[in-house]
């Protein structure tokens, strides 16, 4: 909460603290009374956690769930001001998904006033998402606006450490043994060569140069990320659309970008801009993972340099057996397959425990993945390494 309360006698704010989050009535026994901002503020905390008796404003055992907003935009937006004045941007958050969950607003984003005033985050655009049929042509701008200043930020955040550590990581894999001058791994090199050391000249004699290929020379490596855009992985969907535009403008990389529930929908082109590829997604739907990972395995050309992101919670809707089968024979050939359970910082995703397990088994590693954790994670896949699971997040 935004107003300084540092004077205030502890015993004080305690009792302040209770009274807000009880809602005040006769049941709350603090007997604080709320002033000055804490009025408004506690207007709108009664807005969005309400019950339906109509007087105090907060929830009653066994009572209907009510709404204090009212049904049109405008009181929406003056609240989302309200709330975006008196509490912190990570509160602003929370409360916006709240309202969107609690009190059936989705139906109000797709009126442009109502979108000026959000507060926009990963969790938003998922929403906006969801919505984008259903969303009238005078909405779409405004959205799209919406949208890009979310992916703007996480590609700000995201996209120069990824492009390091990956580029590191195509040098390394793609070592040759005749290096031009300027190409030459003068570590390993010396290294491979010290039993031709001559004493007399205090010198080595490198009969083996090692050295690292030209990245613009020719495509390395293949990555292709497949993704599961049912409703639960909104949020995954996003920061792969995000990383999706990343390694696509790497050079070095051939990057596809598939995304499924029942059916297929290769985005490839569509990486140049990744607020294209999210609305080129349609959010909610069942699951066929077998069918996306056919598709994804009929576009492999070079399997042993390829590297195949299955980001699913594992709902399969499909064929079980076939899709293990189909990944098994993915990595028979030489892909390199990495499931990654979540790719949000939500926390612990719910997923299909079976099927992660049988994956783990087949030697295709089955976890949630932060962000910041995902370009380790393509780099160390890039090279043949040791995936870097965190403790705990795997199958």
């Amino acid at each position: 909460m935004t107003e300084d309360r540092t004077a205030q006698a502890p015993e004080e704010e305690r009792l302040r603290r209770w009274r807000m989050v009880l809602g005040g009535g006769p049941a709350d026994g603090t007997g604080y009374m709320p002033a000055g901002n804490d009025v408004a503020m506690d207007k709108a905390l009664a807005a969005l956690y309400g019950r339906g008796d109509g007087k105090d404003g907060r929830l009653k055992a066994g009572a209907e769930r009510a709404a204090g907003l009212g049904g049109s935009a405008p009181s929406v937006a003056r609240w989302l001001g309200d709330i975006r004045t008196y509490f912190p941007s990570s509160v602003v958050q929370v409360m916006q998904r709240d309202a969107i969950d609690r009190l059936g607003l989705a139906a109000l984003l797709l009126e442009p006033e109502m979108l000026e005033a959000v507060e926009a985050d990963v969790h938003l655009v998922g929403t906006l998402l969801s919505l984008n049929k259903a969303m009238p042509e005078e909405t779409k701008e405004t959205a799209r606006t919406v949208v890009r200043k979310v992916v703007e930020e996480l590609e700000r955040r995201l996209a120069s450490r990824t492009r390091t550590a990956l580029t590191g990581a195509l040098d390394r894999s793609a070592r040759i043994s005749r290096p031009r001058h300027h190409d030459i791994d003068w570590n390993r090199t010396i290294a491979a060569n010290l039993r031709h050391y001559l004493p007399e000249y205090r010198t080595i004699v490198p009969e083996r140069l090692i050295g690292y290929g030209r990245a613009s020379q020719a495509v390395k490596k293949e990555v292709v990320l497949c993704v599961d855009q049912s409703g639960s992985m909104a949020a995954s969907v996003v920061y792969a659309s995000v990383f999706g535009a990343v390694l696509a403008s790497m050079r070095s990389l051939a990057t596809r970008l598939v995304v499924f529930d029942t059916a297929v929908v290769d985005l490839t082109d569509q990486l140049e801009d990744p607020v294209d590829v999210l609305f080129g997604t349609q959010l909610g739907g069942g699951t066929d993972i077998n069918r996306a990972l056919a598709y994804c395995q009929s576009r492999i050309t070079r399997p042993a340099d390829t590297v195949v992101v299955l980001i699913s919670d594992l709902y399969e809707g499909g064929i079980k057996d076939e899709m293990l089968k189909r990944v098994a024979a993915m990595k028979a050939a030489g892909v390199q397959f990495v499931t990654l359970l979540a790719l949000s910082d939500e926390g612990a995703p719910s997923y299909d425990r079976e099927h992660a397990a049988a994956l783990a088994a087949l030697g295709a590693p089955a976890f949630a993945c932060t962000p910041d954790l995902f370009p380790d994670v393509m780099a160390a896949a890039l090279e043949k390494g040791t995936i870097p699971i965190p403790e705990g997040a795997a199958a």
